[in-house]
């Protein structure tokens, strides 16, 4: 049975027939409903996200950056666009941005849930594996120069030294025993209750 209310409620569907504009107020009988907006939805939590990729060379030396925007070493990678990009797109979008390579597949290594500090915002980071790169590929490396300015593959052991201390345990859990298994963690470090496939 259809009360009168569900026959009067609009669709979240703005495709939907008789779906009223977004931000619009549509009249069916005594059923008023309102079209979601971008202000209907200013209640929802922004959380910052981000994500890296691993690159590896033949020899299995990963790929590093020097940014002019912080201390230390990093990875390629960087922020989400603030408006409908996915952590995939980004992670292309911003290796391809700061180092020039094209980053065509990966797997998910990681999704590391970052508490706020005072001298940061939290957020959640997604951290692809990207395979090997050949010699080829990473000859077409070119820095951006304003963001990066230097470039190292660097053996495991060098690079967790040279990179922050939650980008440095982000890696080391994948890429360090265990690596190819998927990881939840949280600053960098698993989750007791949480498993891990």
């Amino acid at each position: 049975m259809v009360t009168a209310a569900a026959a009067g409620a609009v669709s979240s569907n703005p495709g939907a027939e008789g779906a009223a504009a977004p931000g619009r107020t549509r009249h069916d009988a005594d059923v008023v409903a309102t079209e979601p907006s971008a202000e209907s939805f200013a209640w929802v939590p922004r959380i910052p996200a981000s994500a890296g990729a691993l690159i590896w060379d033949e020899a299995r030396r990963l790929l590093i950056l020097k940014p002019t925007y912080k201390k230390g070493w990093t990875l390629p990678g960087g922020q989400l666009e603030p408006v409908d990009e996915s952590p995939w797109d980004a992670c292309r979008r911003e290796t391809f941005e700061e180092c020039g390579l094209r980053v065509e597949r990966a797997r998910l290594a990681c999704v590391d849930f970052l508490w706020s500090k005072r001298t940061r915002p939290g957020g959640v980071r997604f951290l692809f594996d990207c395979g090997t790169f050949d010699a080829a590929a990473l000859a077409t490396i070119r820095l951006d120069g304003v963001e990066i300015v230097e470039y190292r593959l660097a053996e495991l052991t060098e690079a967790l030294e040279l990179l922050s201390g939650p980008l440095r345990r982000r890696v080391s859990a994948v890429a360090g025993p265990g690596a190819g298994r998927f990881r939840y963690l949280e600053d960098g470090r698993p989750v007791a209750g949480v498993d891990e496939g």
